[in-house]
């Protein structure tokens, strides 16, 4: 038997809804947006953003400036165009504040830091880095934008970070198309997409945003220079891997290189003792685990649960080059945890992670499960607020439009704050809830 947290109505992870835009809710609309208001140099570039925000929160399916100009009043599609695509207002500032304001309400201490990228399927070669490429939105290549994003989930809620575009070399190779998408002369140089995610969570760590862990799928996490990245800044971190990736089950016993001629030069480089353990493929190593069933989240359909496996390991990439003699690592500091997990559906998923050696299964699993919230979160994103909408082709026109829906997402989270501390407080008591962070195991 496995037991399994309760869900409830209310639950700061229920889902977002557009609400009506009755007079009291457009008096807050307008509150929220007069926060922003020194952020934009003109009183013209202010009036516009608050026409924009507004028309994104209206009912319509789509969010692209031609019918939201006739659907918001006082919308205007020149001028929302010349808003969006040519007006110079710079988003960092504005994002920045939205931040700030969004952590004053849900962010906590057991917050979980998001990096995943969001596909934009286009028609034709014009729009701002679109190319054929791998889009995790449509499951395979095709001709598309990529953004890197950071997303935000606690047992308080959730919201979109960060947001930017990924360059294909084909783009950072052309200056003249570089120049005619308005492509900023510091973003021309290409940055892989694992690069881009570490300089956004830069910007999110400068502002001190309180978060126990960094979560990412195998599209990062199996790129070693990207977890070393989070090593060095000394991030908490649970990111998948591919299964192809080779560890060790016990410490690295490295022995310095011995040279055949005793007038040889001093050992430079140190290899796996010849008598020591090999390193094996992680989906070969988890055939041989015992498996344990937790349960993280009761849904709407009844109990979210899984088989899983917690095991301590010692990653080996590369191991056949060795390592400098005098830089033997050691194998306290390099042992990392391996969580598998095996679905009901047959699939195997893999992930690695340097949390300390007392975490518990169900607090590993707890916070690896937390990214469910953000891939809700961009299905509102798109399918309600219009990210993937905007027909530019720009560069500043298309994150001009992302920090907008991001804008209009954090003030539909504000609202359902505040509906919830308007009901009664008839959930579970706190013994039965779960606790964020943590899921339950099978007994």
């Amino acid at each position: 038997m496995t037991f399994c947290p309760v869900a409830y109505a209310g639950s700061a992870m229920g889902r977002t809804s557009t609400p009506e835009l009755d007079s009291d809710v457009l008096e807050r609309l307008h509150a929220y947006a007069l926060e922003y208001r020194p952020l934009f140099p003109r009183s013209d570039q202010f009036k516009q953003g608050r026409v924009y925000l507004h028309g994104l929160l209206l009912d319509g399916e789509r969010k692209s400036i031609e019918p939201l100009s006739r659907r918001v009043p006082g919308g205007n599609e020149q001028n929302l165009q010349q808003f969006i695509n040519q007006s110079p207002w710079d988003p960092g500032p504005v994002l920045a504040a939205y931040r700030a304001r969004m952590a004053l309400a849900f962010a906590a201490d057991d917050g979980v830091v998001v990096i995943d990228d969001t596909g934009f399927p286009k028609q034709g070669k014009h729009s701002v880095g679109v190319a054929r490429q791998y889009s995790g939105t449509l499951g395979k290549r095709g001709n598309c934008q990529v953004a890197t994003s950071l997303h935000y989930a606690s047992g308080r809620g959730d919201y979109p970070l960060a947001l930017q575009l990924y360059l294909p070399a084909g783009w950072t190779s052309d200056p003249d198309r570089l120049k005619q998408a308005r492509v900023p002369p510091d973003e021309r140089a290409f940055k892989t997409k694992w690069q881009i995610a570490l300089d956004l969570l830069d910007e999110v760590r400068a502002e001190h945003l309180p978060h126990a862990l960094v979560v990412a799928d195998a599209g990062y996490g199996a790129v070693t220079e990207f977890r070393e990245g989070l090593d060095q800044r000394q991030e908490p971190y649970v990111v998948g891997l591919l299964g192809e990736e080779v560890v060790l089950t016990e410490p690295l016993g490295w022995i310095p290189h011995v040279p055949k001629s005793a007038r040889g030069r001093r050992p430079s480089r140190a290899y796996l003792a010849e008598d020591g353990p090999r390193p094996v493929a992680i989906h070969t190593l988890a055939e041989t685990l015992e498996r344990t069933p937790v349960c993280w989240r009761a849904g709407t359909k009844g109990k979210l649960e899984a088989e899983f496996a917690w095991v301590r390991v010692w990653p080996a990439h590369r191991w056949g080059n060795g390592v400098p003699a005098d830089a033997i690592p050691d194998a306290g500091a390099t042992a990392r945890w391996l969580l598998v997990e095996w679905r009901k559906d047959g699939t195997i998923k893999y992930a690695l992670s340097n949390l300390p050696p007392d975490t518990t299964i169900e607090r590993a699993i707890g916070l690896w499960k937390e990214r469910w919230q953000v891939e809700r979160g961009y299905e509102q994103l798109k399918g309600e607020l219009g990210l993937d909408h905007f027909e530019g082709r720009s560069w500043p026109g298309f994150h001009h439009h992302a920090a907008m829906t991001f804008l209009a997402y954090g003030f539909l989270a504000l609202e359902r704050q505040r509906a919830q501390d308007a009901q009664p407080a008839d959930g579970p008591t706190a013994p039965e809830a779960a606790s964020p962070g943590e899921a339950r195991r099978g007994a």
